[in-house]
Parts: structure tokens; sequence; C-alpha cells
């Protein structure tokens, strides 16, 4: 993809508005990193606020993001297609209700709380799979 079709960053004006959303940017990016290996932080909503967050801080990681080897074409695919991959997708929802399963099963010993994370998860599935595929 050539950086001419890529979204623009859009610095904030305030110096110490930047930096705050610069800071946000790393916490986000590091989240979405913690997220690859800990199953109950998804990775991909947490690159998306990276870049909307580097996107008003700094063009550098704003374009070191969105060129990304792993995390790039996500991102870009959601800029410009609001869409993600339908194996993003797929791998989020089965790890999410596997994930909640294993916390309802062994971990959630109220059954209201059971419920209330049953019905958390359908209706993230739900949302998750609606949002529109691609390829």
């Amino acid at each position: 993809m050539s950086h001419s079709q890529q979204t623009p960053a859009r610095q904030h004006h305030r110096r110490e508005v930047r930096l705050v959303f610069f800071l946000l940017g790393l916490g986000f990016v590091a989240l979405g990193v913690a997220g690859i290996f800990l199953p109950v932080l998804p990775t991909t909503p947490f690159m998306l606020l990276a870049a909307a967050c580097f996107a008003r801080s700094s063009e550098r990681f704003y374009r070191w993001l969105l060129n990304h080897r792993v995390f790039g074409a996500t991102v870009r695919e959601w800029q410009q297609h609001r869409s993600i991959p339908r194996r993003t997708k797929w791998v989020a929802i089965i790890t999410m209700a596997t994930t909640l399963a294993v916390s309802v099963v062994y971990f959630v010993p109220h059954a209201e709380l059971q419920v209330v994370l049953v019905l958390f998860g359908v209706a993230l599935a739900i949302y998750l799979y609606r949002i529109p595929s691609r390829d």
C-alpha cells in the first residue's frame, strides 16, 4: 500500500494534548502486544486505538504502526474500509468465547455473574460478527 492511500495524521495543535495522546498510544500498543499472549486482551482494538492516538500526536509513530508488518494491514483495513479480516474476526470470537467459558465454569461462582458474562459474550460476538470483512 502506498503512503498516499493512508489516512493522514491530524496532529493536535497543543503540545500538552499531543503528549497525552502519545502516551495513550504507547499504552495501547503495550496492551495490544500483551493481547498476543493473554487471551483475555484483544490485540486489534488496542492497535486501532493506538493508531488514532498517534495520528493526533506523532507522525513518526503513526507511520510506524501503519507500516508494521504484523499490525499495519489490519489498521489500514479498518481505516479505509471499516472492516477487519475474516480470520482476525473469528480468532477474536473463538478466543473470547473460550476465555469466557473457562471463566464461567471455573472462576465465577455466582449464577447471576455467570449469566451476565454469557450475555456480554454473546452481545460482543454478535457485534464482532456484524463488522464487515473484505477478504
